[in-house]
């Protein structure tokens, strides 16, 4: 069975390729390398023993959407997460996180609504909750307006999907709103590579930790939380990775209960910044330089899942602990720095 990963050699996508292909899957991969690098597909080959089809192929150009999708008639579901995730440049750059996030999306399920029956699985975000109300978060809790335009990517980009199901009965999807990905695979063959200066917390940590940089800000720490910083669920990516295969398995086997469902997907539970810094210093054994500094506009004070409704429909659980997770993040930081 043919499943066709968008962003296929990105953090989350590459990890998910794996776990497809260890479990059977035939997987081909889209990606125009503007966020990754070609250099993913041997340490995916070196973890499965197989290497995935790879076209590098950009998105935005739908001439070339319907050209794959006549050259691979026989792809039985997509995941999708080729898109722009910066929240920063996206308040910079608004019309490039529009045209990046949203018409691929188009052109991809206008492909998927020309077959008799499409399985697809949306990358999605907690972020569509903006400041919730209450923790942890549900599904059920109010989508509020986004802080950024990334943000709104996502809100509309479950739209699109939601509209689309309403009048194509044939398109099965699911939305996955992840909280935060972490870590890297155990072999150290895959990980977080980003570019530049990192935009998440546990590769700055890392790379400071390895003397990259001088030193991680941390943005406030008199948070109404219990050491004042704040809180957000981290998730080990291979256990984010296991729950798109788990879902996707769900549309393929037609054990869904409506052709358009949502989960969260995180471990129900918060970490603070400090915390994660300890656990980097429990698995690292040394001190992390830090220093604390002003709070940074637009951030959320705490988010962390619910996660009951993914663990009692889908089956699915994270089963690492952050203390997995950082080892994981240290040792692939070792690796590519050595």
């Amino acid at each position: 069975m043919k499943i066709l990963v968008t962003g296929g050699l990105g953090f989350i996508g590459s990890h998910t390729v794996v776990e497809l292909q260890q479990e059977g899957y035939e997987v081909v991969i889209i990606d125009n390398c503007s966020n990754a690098s070609e250099d993913v597909l041997e340490g995916i080959t070196s973890i499965t023993g197989k290497q995935p089809l790879y076209e590098k192929i950009d998105l935005r150009n739908k001439s070339d959407v319907i050209g794959f999708f006549s050259r691979h008639p026989d792809v039985e579901g997509v995941i999708h997460f080729a898109a722009s995730k910066a929240v920063g440049e996206s308040v910079e750059k608004p019309l490039l996180y529009y045209e990046n996030n949203l018409s691929t999306l188009v052109y991809l399920l206008q492909q998927l609504t020309r077959k008799n029956k499409a399985h697809f699985i949306f990358s999605s975000s907690c972020t569509v909750y903006g400041q919730a109300d209450e923790m942890p978060i549900t599904e059920n809790a109010p989508v509020k307006p986004a802080e950024s335009p990334y943000g709104n990517t996502k809100q509309i980009g479950e739209e699109i999907i939601r509209d689309t199901c309403r009048v194509c009965p044939q398109l099965q999807a699911i939305s996955l709103r992840y909280f935060n990905p972490m870590g890297a695979h155990p072999s150290a063959e895959i990980g977080e590579l980003p570019l530049g200066v990192p935009q998440n917390l546990v590769p700055f940590i890392t790379q400071t930790g390895i003397g990259l940089r001088e030193q991680l800000s941390v943005f406030g720490d008199d948070y109404p939380t219990e050491d004042g910083t704040c809180i957000r669920d981290y998730i080990h990516v291979v256990d984010l990775a296991k729950a798109h295969v788990v879902a996707l398995k769900r549309l393929l086997e037609q054990g869904n209960e409506e052709n358009y469902e949502v989960f969260n997907v995180g471990t129900g539970t918060g970490s603070s910044v400090l915390e994660v810094i300890r656990s980097f210093e429990r698995v690292s054994g040394s001190k992390l330089n830090y220093k604390v500094v002003d709070r940074r506009a637009g951030d959320v004070i705490q988010a962390y899942a619910d996660t009951s409704r993914a663990n009692r429909i889908l089956g699915w659980k994270a089963e690492s602990t952050l203390d997995d997770a950082m080892r994981s993040a240290w040792k692939w930081e070792q690796k590519i720095r050595s």
